[in-house]
């Protein structure tokens, strides 16, 4: 191994230990907790380190961000793929992102809260978030009517997902009537 190939491979390992504290810290205590300096004192590495990874905490967040969409990507793909019809895909997807959004509320907030500099919705996001998109995206499609524009209606699903799971985590949705309203949106996204 060269010394570059291993400098690059550290470098690549602190910047992974940076962002796994600050999901770790910030699904503890909450965002408002990250912050480069007690990121620092939690790796164990200076501020200008830590700097030398990342401009600052906005960054980290936007890692920490893309990382989430990556993990909620596998997710929905296994999901997808357990279920063995087109609803039952589609209840399953719906089923698996509001939970990932219950489970691991810090790192929801993150990708989908929180304004990260992060481009969305365009060619130039990054991979792991069109690779989220695209699993609510295959099960949206075979659902869509004539005429109707699939990515619109996968923004529209995805909206209603993220709207019941904001709400549900806010408190003011009940947790008891959640499996019912999955059960309506997907008896309405599937009426045909």
């Amino acid at each position: 191994m060269t010394i570059q190939t291993r400098r690059e491979r550290e470098r690549a390992e602190r910047e992974q230990l940076i962002v796994t504290a600050a999901r770790e810290l910030a699904e503890a205590e909450g965002w408002d907790a990250v912050t480069t300096r007690r990121l620092a004192a939690e790796i164990e590495y200076s501020q200008p380190v830590l700097y030398s990874h990342f401009k600052g905490k906005d960054a980290i967040m936007a890692a920490v961000a893309v990382q989430g969409c990556a993990d909620l990507a596998v997710e929905l793909r296994q999901a997808r793929a357990a279920a063995p019809g087109t609803r039952e895909s589609l209840a399953a997807v719906a089923q698996t992102y509001t939970s990932f959004a219950h489970r691991r509320p810090a790192l929801y907030d993150a990708m989908f809260t929180h304004l990260v500099d992060l481009p969305f919705a365009t060619e130039a996001a990054p991979a792991p978030l069109r690779e989220a998109f695209g699993e609510l995206l295959v099960v949206v499609e075979p659902i869509t009517a004539e005429g109707e524009d699939p990515g619109l209606l996968t923004e529209t699903f995805w909206a209603s997902l993220h709207g019941l799971a904001t709400l549900m985590r806010s408190g003011r949705l009940p947790e008891r009537a959640h499996e019912e309203r999955l059960a309506l949106l997907i008896g309405h996204f599937t009426r045909g």
